[in-house]
């Protein structure tokens, strides 16, 4: 930390990693001066020489020295020149002749020179090889040096006693605690735990404290007086002063016993911002800056707020036609002697711009036209990176991608108003087009039902998908194609043309049907939800049904062939596709219908479904639901079963069989009816990523056409919720309230999404 005196006001510049920027202020320059004793005469500068010439140099020797200089050569030594080099082989035998006479010699002198004897035993040698020094007239005779050592078995290995016994508390395992003095006043100042924070944080902690040795706990103490200096900066407490230390309990601390690493804490003042300036161009509209700009002067210099009005910066200016928008580096002056900071933050602002063409690179699943399909934008539209990011999304939900990008590109064409127009950039790495999937559901009175499908999701370009389904289950069989073109000339507009056969074994009925269908729909994603949703189209089915007969008193098979239209109109007014937790929807269906077996004979099936949901807190919404349905237009007889109405099951009537709510034949199987009505109420209580529900559930199948609401059957039962990101798991249990014979005690349903 550093102050720097300008004028008379101190100011403190501080480095703060992430937050604030170092300002230094440079000292003046002081300009040395140099005083000459003596002028002495200086002299002429000795003229250039002309281009291409070098000037002219004194020899150092004459040219008849350096000849005397060099030895001649003789003819000896001329022939020893020319003689051959020898081979390496017969070098190195004639090195090593030499080496082995040189050693011979060296042992016949080492006999030679025997040295004298004392007392029977030779004198060894001094380093110079004399026995004998010119030092006085003593000569070394002690006879220890030249005795052979002793075995090392005859030494009597003893530690070394130290004056002082060695402290080994530093190579042992030790316990200790953690001790934070004088962090409560600046803790009970902020918005954030401190101590809550640091203890997150903390080496110390983190250790649970255990340490192998002093030094592990050292080491842990005095990073987290690092991590106290940097959380108390941050939470603008600059002059901080941080002090760590290690209490072993004195003299008196028993073995074993825990040491306490201590932290003490003097946070000093806090520092405020006195000033807020921002360097930019100005803007359209001109507060657009200021008004999304969520710091003012006084608050406390805190480094989360401050990055997160930076952020709020960055993300607002391309939302409103700053696509190009850049926050510089933040500069904060703090004045040490009264606490306060003036923040300083650049801003470049860009050129205003607005939406043009759209362009296509790279490994290409469809071409620029399609782009424009999917994007909610259109050329002239004011930018807004919102639109851009739903555009990224929309092309990741096609599933033809590995990877996708879409970014603005400058182009210099004027769009009036002083602004230009900007080309957005789809770059594609188209990714395989091929999937496999399956999925797997359980539901009392429908039993298990796997499903599987292999899906083309690009072969008649652009998302022209061909998908082949399997259905197998206990109570359903079924195979089926299906084309499918996804956004069809529309975002989210679906065109569909289905063929499938299916088996259904039921208590209401049993049925071989084949169908052929065409439907466009216009539909709500996750993505986009919409306010308004349609769909529309026409079927063939061709089925053979077995029906009880009351005049013969059994069941019998017929065969019915039927032509239909269907019209549905939906409206959305919830926060959540998947999971809503406030506001209402609406769907209404209408399919009118004919049977083509004999005489035509027309009749209409309608059905209306209102929900609503109501959050009491931010973990607990209360949800309803009321279905209602009539079938005019014909008897019931003359219906085929799997177009007459049913109540029960996990999507219906929980607590009850699948389809076994209504009129009954005599073996108690439910034959269906021309009328319904159901209604349902949840309590739904979340906890992080699971749920708990408790519902209550109505309904009733009625002959008429006209639902008269007696005789509703109740079930009660409680769930369970996993909340993923594609929608939450659920796991329900239901008893019937008022059971019946029959009937089953308890219900169990599993499946993917809320009941309603």
């Amino acid at each position: 930390m550093r102050s720097l005196l300008i004028g008379a006001t101190s100011f403190l510049c501080l480095a703060w990693a992430g937050a604030v920027h170092a300002q230094q202020v440079a000292p003046p320059k002081v300009v040395p001066t140099v005083e000459t004793a003596k002028s002495e005469p200086i002299a002429a500068p000795t003229p250039p020489p002309p281009d291409g010439q070098l000037p002219e140099v004194a020899p150092i020797i004459e040219d008849e020295e350096f000849e005397k200089a060099i030895p001649s050569i003789s003819a000896e030594d001329d022939t020893e020149l020319d003689r051959p080099l020898e081979s390496i082989a017969d070098f190195e035998k004639r090195q090593a002749a030499e080496a082995a006479k040189a050693v011979e010699t060296a042992g016949e002198a080492i006999v030679e020179a025997q040295p004298p004897l004392v007392d029977g035993v030779p004198v060894p040698a001094l380093a110079d090889g004399d026995a004998v020094e010119a030092i006085g007239d003593a000569p070394i005779s002690d006879s220890e040096l030249a005795a052979p050592l002793p075995p090392l078995e005859s030494f009597d290995v003893e530690p070394v006693q130290f004056a002082e016994a060695e402290d080994d508390e530093d190579n042992i395992s030790i316990a200790y605690t953690v001790q934070v003095n004088g962090l409560v006043p600046a803790d009970d100042s902020t918005d954030v735990d401190l101590a809550d924070l640091f203890g997150d944080l903390s080496a110390l902690y983190d250790g649970d404290g255990k340490a192998d040795n002093a030094a592990m706990i050292r080491a842990r103490l005095s990073a987290d007086g690092e991590l106290m200096q940097r959380i108390l900066a941050s939470e603008g407490y600059y002059d901080a002063v941080v002090d760590t230390r290690i209490d072993r309990g004195g003299e008196n601390r028993e073995r074993g016993q825990p040491v306490t690493a201590i932290i003490d804490v003097k946070p000093g003042k806090r520092y405020t911002l006195s000033d807020i300036v921002i360097n930019a161009a100005p803007t359209v509209p001109p507060a657009l800056i200021a008004d999304n700009f969520p710091l003012s002067v006084g608050e406390p210099i805190v480094a989360q707020r401050i990055q997160g009005a930076e952020a709020a910066i960055a993300l607002k200016l391309p939302e409103e036609g700053y696509p190009f928008a850049k926050v510089g580096q933040r500069d904060i002056l703090l004045d040490g002697a009264t606490g306060d900071g003036v923040y300083t933050l650049p801003v470049d602002i860009g050129k205003r711009s607005r939406f043009g063409g759209i362009e296509t690179t790279g490994d290409l699943a469809f071409d620029a036209e399609h782009v424009e399909v999917l994007a909610r934008f259109k050329r002239g539209d004011l930018y807004d990176s919102r639109k851009v990011d739903d555009l990224r999304q929309a092309l990741v939900a096609t599933g033809l991608f590995s990877t996708v990008a879409a970014e603005p590109q400058p182009t210099g064409e004027s769009a009036g108003d002083d602004t230009e127009y900007v080309t957005m950039l789809v770059t594609q790495d188209a990714g395989p087009p091929r999937t496999l999937a399956a999925s797997a559901g359980y539901g009392t009175g429908e039993g298990i039902r796997l499903e599987g499908s292999w899906t083309h999701r690009n072969l008649l370009p652009p998302e022209g998908a061909l998908i082949f389904r399997g259905v197998l289950g206990t109570q359903e069989q079924g195979i089926g194609a299906t084309l499918r073109r996804s956004n069809a000339g529309r975002r989210d507009r679906t065109f569909e043309l289905v063929t499938e056969i299916t088996r259904s074994n039921y208590d209401a009925f049993n049925a071989i049907t084949g169908r052929v269908a065409a439907r466009v729909s216009y539909d709500s994603t996750p993505i986009w939800q919409k306010k308004f949703t349609y769909a529309y189209g026409a079927e063939l089915i061709a089925t053979r049904e077995d029906d009880y007969d009351f005049t013969l008193g059994e069941r019998k098979n017929d065969f019915y062939t039927i032509l239909g239209l269907t019209g549905q109109v939906g409206m959305d007014r919830t926060d959540s596709l998947l999971d809503p937790t406030k506001g209402f929807r609406i769907t209404t269906l209408i399919q009118p219908e004919g049977s083509l077996a004999g005489k035509f004979s027309p009749y209409a099936r309608t059905r209306i479904d209102v929900s609503g949901y109501y959050p009491v807190t931010d973990s607990i919404v209360l949800a309803g639901r009321v279905r209602v349905g009539s079938i005019i237009g014909a008897a019931r007889e003359r219906l085929a079963p799997s177009r007459r109405f049913y109540a029960g099951g996990g999507g219906s009537v929980r607590g009850f069989g699948y389809q076994e709510l209504g009129p009954k034949d005599p073996n108690n199987d439910p034959i269906g009816g021309r009328s319904v009505a159901e209604a349902a109420f949840e309590g739904r209580y979340r906890f992080g990523n699971f749920g708990v529900v408790g519902f209550v559930d109505a309904g009733q199948v009625y002959r008429g056409s006209t639902p008269t609401f007696s005789n509703l059957r109740f079930g009660a039962g409680i769930g369970a919720r996993y909340y993923t990101n594609f929608g939450p798991m659920r796991f329900d249990i239901a008893t019937p309230i008022g059971r019946k014979p029959g009937e089953a005690r308890v219900s169990v349903y599993v499946s993917i999404g809320q009941a309603f």
